[in-house]
């Protein structure tokens, strides 16, 4: 089965979830199969192959949540480097398609580099998943030691943070600790539903300009 999927460019209605037994090789050839296009996202975990194709939401509510971020992060003047689509992957042992993860702290490990070795570089510092489709959780990103993910999910945006027991729910970021996240991210999209994308991230730097 996995032989003849592998040949040919997997086409899913936007919306699907399909899970199928597979191994690290099946993944590799689906994952190869798609050339150049991000869709269907893939994830492999536990001798699991999860595809997932998303609804137009789905990048919508990614694009605001980064732009978020990248405007918390200009107003303190912080550098970063941030990736959409990417691939993490443990050889043999899982791989994951984040829908946006940001280099913070770590942002030198991967400023001007076309290709990033997991074995050797350090993980994002932040990992973004829009979950429109119970497709992932915060604990999907244990095997490659992200710091901090970032669950949007029914409209509302939880924080997760890796220790030692695995990751764990808080009510703020590691690198926006003084900023109330769930609320923001909740009122600029409903301004952006109301208003237009643009509209609401105007108004977002407006009265971050205004506080000083």
């Amino acid at each position: 089965m996995y032989a003849i999927v592998s040949r040919q460019k997997t086409h899913l209605p936007a919306g699907t979830v399909m899970r199928m037994p597979g191994t690290w090789a099946d993944y590799c050839a689906l994952r190869e199969s798609r050339g150049d296009d991000s869709i269907p996202r893939l994830k492999y975990r536990n001798g699991e192959i999860l595809l997932m194709s998303p609804l137009p939401r789905h990048g919508r509510e990614a694009s605001v949540i980064s732009d978020i971020v990248k405007i918390l992060l200009d107003k303190d003047a912080r550098n970063h480097e941030s990736f959409t689509p990417i691939t993490i992957d443990i050889p043999e042992e899982g791989g994951i398609e984040p829908d946006y993860c940001f280099y913070i702290d770590n942002w030198q490990s991967a400023v001007g580099k076309s290709r990033i070795d997991w074995q050797v570089d350090p993980p994002p510092d932040l990992a973004i998943e829009i979950d429109v489709a119970t497709y992932t959780s915060a604990e999907d990103y244990s095997p490659y030691r992200v710091p901090e993910v970032w669950l949007f999910k029914r409209d509302v945006l939880k924080i997760y943070r890796l220790e030692d027991s695995g990751y764990s729910q808080q009510s703020n970021s590691l690198f926006f600790p003084d900023v109330d996240l769930p609320t923001l991210v909740k009122r600029v999209m409903q301004q952006a539903l109301e208003q237009g994308t643009g509209a609401a991230l105007r108004s977002l730097r407006q009265n971050i300009e205004a506080k000083g």
